[in-house]
């Protein structure tokens, strides 16, 4: 039975195969109503079907790819406080003093945390995130390796132990062993970093410095300069220069250490180099102006450029932002260098960074006095249009707020749009700076749309930045009144007293007084003076429940006069009384209006009561309000 079954399956294959082979040709010359175009670009898809495959490279994604492409999809929330007070709703900040505030005990709570759990690691060993965390786990902050060995002496420099690396240094000096370069540039920068103190670690208790404290009375007696206000100062024959003394060959990175670390903290000395890098050059040019006190003194940092041409160092961003710097205290010399420094710039190819246009901006447009002209911060703001920055030097943070300024100053209101455009690009709102900085830059941004744009453009904007990004001092709140003044939108003022609670400016006695001026200088409709009322109401249980704050005559005044024009006489009344329990006059009109409603009201004997309460200020109005009384009203004998 096994051979014919062979023998049958051998034979179904082979007729398979012809059969197959017929049906193949049979198709093939079978058109099926194909075209002759169809069946020539059945062939080229053929042919090109042929070629060989390119397989594109694959892409490598950071493992935030996927947060960042959905964080792209969300909007801010105008109405949210800043994320970083999203978990505790009780430390939602109202002002930027309590922004300060609430930022810097959760700073300082980290701090304390992370210094805990590093000083005691062995309480955290358990790792329980995945993937691996390694912020969360402790950091090696102990010293490991004791012996005296030029490893033990890296483990100190990494670790920041300045006193302990210096130590270290010298028991290797006196082991005879050689310490390489390399290892002694970081320790001179190490201490040069840190002036020679072992620098304060996170969650340790500062300690004030009698030192220090020292110092500063020897400083009292000349000029104050910046240099004054640092932490740090720097000692005559301290750590670095001793080091530095004992090298038997210096270079250029331990002049380059020594001089960046000097010029820091505010010490010039002179040091003769047959060659430096291009960090000291700027070090040099930055505290150049220090040691001048006339503008053309300070203007010979230019015999520095000259050294630097002469031993064939190029500059870098940070040199021509140093000049730059230093031309602002340069006096009548700085506007004609400031654009000969920004032509060199682009000369040799270098692109001005924020601070560097700062600079300039801060050269022809001096703080305080107005400016007439912003042709020039026009043509910066049409060259950086569109650009998205990186932080490049430090003081990029200021060049926005200083902007804005300008643009203040100048009332120019489609610039300071520009402006507000360039910042909304990528992530350049980045560059704003610390909340200080950001809140000059929208206090500023803020002011001038209230004094030059319609009342909703200002209200739209005033709704999409606060809270969110920006906390209202009281100024603000005072240039936002008046925009409503202007518009007359006084409707809106319990609206905005409602604001200026939740901001805590309801403690400003000046900013309500003036709030209840607007709301009492005229009359209105009676579902405006209503709401007026009410929000009198509680401005005075405001003030009721802060002893500490002093009524004035005219608050009182203004209260009085709108709970009068909503017919809340009883509670005017109310208000007349605390005149005299808070030594306050009020004015002959109010008594007037008060006189006014008691007759309308057909209410004689608080019209008395009111000539009563004149006479007993003592007011020469008082004779006048007794002839109106008499007149205007029946009296009886008695009140008569």
């Amino acid at each position: 039975m096994a051979a014919p079954g062979r023998h049958i399956g051998h034979s179904v294959q082979r007729n398979g195969r012809f059969i197959l082979y017929n049906l193949e040709q049979l198709l093939g010359h079978r058109g099926f109503g194909w075209t002759s175009a169809l069946r020539q670009q059945a062939a080229e898809a053929n042919k090109e079907s042929t070629e060989s495959v390119v397989i594109p490279r694959k892409k490598t994604w950071s493992r935030e790819a996927v947060l960042e492409a959905l964080a792209s999809t969300v909007s801010r929330d105008p109405t949210a406080y800043p994320y970083q007070f999203q978990d505790d709703p009780y430390l939602s900040p109202r002002t930027s003093t309590e922004f300060k505030l609430f930022s810097l005990s959760q700073e300082s709570g980290r701090s304390a945390a992370k210094y805990i759990v590093n000083n005691n690691p062995k309480l955290f060993t358990k790792d329980f995130a995945e993937p691996h965390i390694p912020c969360l786990m402790p950091e090696t902050v102990s010293l490991r390796l004791e012996e005296v060995s030029e490893e033990a002496l890296k483990e100190r420099i990494t670790l920041r132990k300045v006193t302990a690396a210096v130590d270290m240094y010298d028991q290797l000096l006196q082991a005879g062993t050689t310490v390489s370069m390399e290892t002694t540039h970081s320790l001179l920068d190490l201490i040069c970093l840190y002036s020679d103190r072992d620098p304060v670690q996170d969650g340790e208790p500062q300690t004030d410095d009698a030192e220090f404290g020292e110092e500063l009375k020897k400083r009292k007696a000349r000029v104050r300069r910046a240099s004054d206000f640092l932490k740090f100062t720097w000692k005559e024959n301290n750590n670095a220069e001793r080091i530095f003394n004992l090298l038997p060959e210096r270079d250029t990175r331990c002049y380059s250490a020594l001089i960046r670390g000097m010029v820091k903290v505010g010490v010039h000395q002179s040091h003769r180099l047959n060659a430096a890098d291009v960090h000291i050059f700027n070090a040099l040019i930055s505290g150049a102006p220090d040691v001048r006190d006339k503008f053309n003194e300070r203007w010979d940092l230019v015999e520095l450029l000259n050294q630097m041409n002469q031993q064939k160092v190029r500059p870098d961003l940070l040199t021509f932002n140093s000049v730059l710097k230093a031309l602002r205290r340069c006096g009548f010399l700085a506007k004609t260098q400031a654009l000969h420094t920004l032509n060199e710039m682009k000369a040799l190819g270098i692109a001005p960074s924020l601070a560097s246009y700062d600079h300039i901006l801060a050269v022809f447009y001096k703080s305080g006095s107005p400016a007439n002209n912003t042709d020039l911060l026009q043509e910066v703001i049409a060259e950086l249009e569109g650009r998205i920055f990186t932080c490049q030097d430090p003081d990029d943070v200021l060049f926005f707020s200083s902007a804005m300024r300008i643009c203040l100053d100048s009332k120019d209101l489609e610039l300071g749009y520009k402006i507000q455009s360039l910042v909304d690009v990528g992530e350049n709102w980045r560059l704003l700076g610390d909340s200080f900085q950001q809140s000059i830059y929208y206090g500023r941004f803020f002011n001038l749309l209230c004094m030059m744009e319609h009342i909703d453009v200002v209200l739209k904007w005033y709704k999409q930045i606060i809270p969110s990004l920006y906390y209202p001092n009281p100024q603000g709140m005072r240039d936002l009144l008046q925009a409503l003044d202007t518009d007359s939108r006084l409707d809106l003022l319990p609206s905005i007293w409602k604001d200026i609670k939740t901001l805590g400016h309801d403690n400003k006695p000046d900013l309500v007084e003036e709030l209840l001026s607007l709301m009492a200088r005229e009359k209105h409709s009676s579902e405006v003076q209503e709401s007026f009322a009410a929000c009198a109401l509680d401005v005075k249980s405001v003030f009721d429940l802060r002893p500490s704050i002093e009524w004035s005559a005219a608050s009182l005044s203004h209260i009085t006069t709108l709970l009068l024009r909503a017919n809340k006489t009883r509670q005017a009344w109310e208000m007349l009384q605390l005149f005299k329990s808070r030594n306050r006059v009020p004015s002959e009109g109010l008594l007037n209006n008060f006189l006014s409603v008691c007759h309308s009201d057909g209410d004689s004997q608080k019209a008395v009561q009111l000539v009563q309460l004149s006479a007993a200020f003592c007011l020469p109005t008082t004779w006048r309000l007794a002839k109106r009384a008499l007149a205007e009203f029946e009296l009886t004998e008695e009140q008569r």
